[in-house]
């Protein structure tokens, strides 16, 4: 499966621009990780890039997202180790966390939320000009994107990571993308 092949069945699965946009921030921090940590950047890239793909197919139902969502990553291609990080991302399953890989998606996946609302509440709105400590700050503040469970994003310790390191690397990560996420 290449990159174009995925993205290309995103966009066929997925009409929700903010969704997509959040996929797109999930593969960008996923391959900064697999960088950081010498992992396979393609497979953790194209792991974070497809983890959502069937939100919308599920209508949101939380007790079936990500299981059509693993079943299509491995129709495209998908290894058996990409399909079982996507599928356990959820917690709905209670499918334990078993490799790095599955950890790392599990941690990504609401810090991009984090990171988006900082940045919206920029006067700018631009994740050019946003500074991890920011974030960081924000992190403390439980009102504050409180579907961005902290929780799960401070589980980046289970990857090697000090919550300070894992929100600077997504934030540069984003700051990388950020035409692509229209900030």
């Amino acid at each position: 499966m290449t990159r174009e092949e995925a993205l290309n069945s995103v966009k066929a699965n997925v009409e929700n621009e903010n969704l997509i946009k959040h996929m797109l921030a999930t593969e960008a921090i996923m391959r900064a990780l697999a960088r950081r940590l010498g992992e396979d950047v393609e497979e953790w890239g194209l792991t974070g890039l497809l983890h959502d793909i069937d939100m919308e197919l599920t209508g949101g139902d939380m007790n079936q997202h990500s299981k059509l969502g693993a079943d299509l990553a491995k129709e495209l291609g998908a290894s058996e180790t990409m399909a079982h990080a996507i599928l356990c991302h959820n917690p709905a399953h209670g499918i334990p966390l078993e490799t790095k890989l599955d950890k790392a998606l599990f941690c990504v996946d609401p810090l991009t939320g984090l990171i988006i609302a900082a940045t919206l509440v920029r006067p700018d709105k631009k994740l050019a000009n946003l500074e991890a400590k920011s974030v960081k700050k924000r992190f403390k503040e439980k009102s504050f994107a409180a579907g961005a469970n902290r929780e799960q994003i401070s589980q980046c310790s289970e990857i090697g990571l000090e919550l300070g390191e894992f929100i600077e690397l997504g934030v540069e990560a984003m700051q990388g993308i950020a035409a692509d996420l229209g900030l």
